[in-house]
C-alpha cells in the first residue's frame, strides 16, 4: 500500500480549494497540495477546514473503532488547558510528571503487580508503542540470558495468534524477530495453549496473549497459556515469558471479571499494555505499559538523559508529546474510581449482550461471539442467506449513518466474512434501539435482492494500523 497517492483529477484533488464568497469580495482560491504564497484570515482558514471535515463520519455512530469517541466536558477542558505541556519536560512540568507516575502506580495495583510502588511502567502514545516496548524488553532479556550461557542470540522468534493487532507484525519486522503466527481454524478464533507451546523453542523470546481479540472480542486463555508454558519449562527447561496485550481487555476485566486470572497474579506474565484511549475512557492518544518488576525491564533499555537541567529516565520510543491525555487519564481514575469503571464497563457489556441477542433473533444472522467478554461481538450471515453479503449489510447501514465494518477472517479462515460491533461508553440502549430499527429495514430491503452486490473487495477498513502482507484487508481499530 502506498504511503501517499498522487492527486486524482476524478476526485477533484487537482483543483484549488474554493472559498465561500461570503468570506471574500473577490474570488479567492487556495492551493490544495501546495503551501499558499500568502496567508488568509483565520475565520476563512477555519471555515475551509471545518467544511472539509463535515464529510467525515459521525464518530458516535462509528461502531468499528475501539477508540473513545465521547468525553465529558471536564475531561475535554483539562486537555485543552494542558495541550501545550510537553510531557517529556519533567523538570518544567513536574506536576504532570507526577500525575503520570500516579497513573502507573494505580495500574500496577489494578493488575496485581507484586510491588505496585516499584514496578516500572510509563505512558505511551497508544498500545502500538506500548507493545513495541514490551516486545523489546522480551527480546533484550532473551539476548542477555543466551549470551550469559554462551549461546547464539541471533535468531529470536515470538509466538502469537494471527489475530494480533498489526503492531506486533511491525515489531517483528522492525526489530528482526521471527513472528510465529498461529492460524485460525474452524471453532478456534484465537491463540490456545496447545498451539502456543507447540511453536516455542530455545529462540522464543515470549508469547503474546491478547485479552480481547479485535476480530471478535474474545479473551485468549492467558492462564491456560501460562500453565502450559510452566509445564514446558518443567519438561524442557525452556523459560518463556508472556506479554499480555490488554489494549482493551485490561481496562474491562479488572472491573467485570474479578475471578479471571490473566494479569501479574500469574508469575509468567512479564508485562501488560493497555490503551487509555479505548476502555480507559480518554480521548486519543494515550497508552500504558507496565512490567511486573525491575527484573522484567532490562536496565540497558532505560535511557537517563540530562535534559533541561535534570536527570530524566526514559524508556519510551517517542520523546516530545502532549501531556493532556495523561492528565485526562488521571482525571478519569479520580472521577470514576473502581466502582465507576465497573458501572461504565458493565453497562457497555449489558448493551452489547442485549444487542447481540436481538440481532441473533432477527433470523438472517449467526453470532460468533455475544459481547460477554469485551463488549464487542462478531456475527455472520446464516448459511441459508445467499442473496446478499455481510458487505451489503455494512453498506446499507452506512447509508443510515452507522459504521459497522464487514471483513474476512485471517488464515486459515479467510472464507469467513463477518460484521463486528464495538460497544463503547456512549453507545446507549436507546442508540441500540435505533440501530436495530435501521438494521431491520436494511435486511428487509436486501431480502429482495437476487444476488450479493458486494464481495470481500468492498471492505474499506484495515484491521489495526494497516493490512498484513499475508492477511486479507479487514476492519480497522486505532491503537
Amino acid at each position: 500500500m502506498p504511503i501517499a497517492h498522487p492527486p486524482s483529477e476524478t476526485r477533484g484533488e487537482t483543483r484549488d480549494l474554493q472559498v465561500n464568497p461570503v468570506f471574500a469580495a473577490e474570488p479567492l482560491k487556495v492551493p490544495r497540495h501546495a503551501l499558499p504564497e500568502q496567508g488568509i484570515a483565520p475565520d476563512v482558514a477555519y471555515q475551509i477546514v471545518h467544511d472539509e471535515l463535515m464529510l467525515d463520519g459521525n464518530a458516535r455512530l462509528n461502531l468499528a473503532t475501539f477508540v473513545t469517541t465521547w468525553a465529558e466536558p471536564h475531561s475535554r477542558r483539562l486537555m485543552i488547558e494542558s495541550f501545550d505541556k510537553n510531557i517529556v519536560d519533567k523538570d518544567e512540568y513536574p506536576r504532570t510528571a507526577d500525575l503520570e507516575l500516579r497513573c502507573v502506580r494505580m495500574l500496577c495495583g489494578l493488575w496485581h503487580a507484586p510491588d505496585p510502588l516499584t514496578a516500572p511502567g510509563c505512558s505511551t502514545t497508544g498500545s502500538s508503542e506500548a507493545c513495541m516496548l514490551g516486545g523489546l524488553a522480551l527480546k533484550r532479556r532473551w539476548q542477555h540470558a543466551r549470551r550469559a550461557a554462551g549461546l547464539p542470540a541471533d535468531r529470536p522468534n515470538i509466538v502469537m495468534g494471527v489475530n494480533v493487532q498489526v503492531c506486533w507484525d511491525k515489531f517483528a519486522n522492525y526489530f528482526d524477530v521471527e513472528p510465529r503466527l498461529v492460524p485460525m481454524a474452524p471453532g478456534r478464533h484465537h491463540l490456545t495453549a496447545g498451539e502456543a507451546v507447540a511453536r516455542c523453542d530455545e529462540n522464543t523470546i515470549g508469547v503474546v496473549a491478547v485479552l480481547g481479540s479485535t476480530f471478535d472480542g474474545s479473551y485468549e486463555p492467558v492462564a491456560e497459556i501460562c500453565a502450559a508454558l510452566d509445564d514446558l519449562q518443567q519438561r524442557s527447561g525452556l523459560d518463556v515469558p508472556v506479554h499480555v496485550d490488554g489494549a482493551s481487555g485490561a481496562m474491562v476485566a479488572p472491573f467485570c471479571d474479578l475471578e479471571l486470572s490473566w494479569d501479574f497474579r500469574l508469575p509468567r506474565v512479564a508485562s501488560i499494555n493497555t490503551s487509555g484511549h479505548k476502555f480507559g475512557l480518554v480521548s486519543p492518544g494515550v497508552g500504558w505499559i507496565i512490567w511486573r518488576d525491575t527484573d522484567a525491564l532490562p536496565e540497558d533499555l532505560v535511557f537517563r538523559v540530562n535534559y533541561l537541567g535534570g536527570d530524566m529516565p526514559s524508556f519510551a520510543l517517542n520523546f516530545s508529546r502532549p501531556g493532556g491525555q495523561v492528565i485526562a487519564q488521571y482525571y478519569m481514575f479520580l472521577r470514576l474510581g473502581i466502582d465507576g469503571f465497573r458501572r461504565v464497563q458493565q453497562t457497555c457489556r449489558d448493551v452489547a449482550t442485549s444487542l447481540s441477542s436481538r440481532i441473533a433473533a432477527l433470523g438472517p444472522f449467526r453470532l460468533l461471539t455475544d459481547g460477554s467478554e469485551l463488549p464487542v461481538f462478531a456475527f455472520t450471515l446464516a448459511d441459508d442467506v445467499t442473496n446478499y453479503s455481510v458487505f451489503d449489510v455494512s453498506a446499507g447501514l452506512r447509508e443510515e449513518g452507522w459504521l459497522v465494518p464487514a471483513y474476512t477472517f485471517p488464515p486459515d479462515l479467510t472464507d469467513l466474512a463477518v460484521l463486528r460491533i464495538v460497544v463503547r461508553n456512549g453507545m446507549s440502549h436507546d442508540l441500540a434501539d435505533l440501530l436495530m430499527d435501521d438494521l431491520s429495514r436494511v435486511v428487509d430491503r436486501l431480502a429482495a435482492q437476487a444476488a450479493p452486490l458486494r464481495g470481500a473487495e468492498a471492505a474499506s477498513f484495515t484491521h489495526g494500523a494497516g493490512p498484513r502482507p499475508d492477511v486479507p484487508t479487514t476492519n480497522g481499530v486505532g491503537r
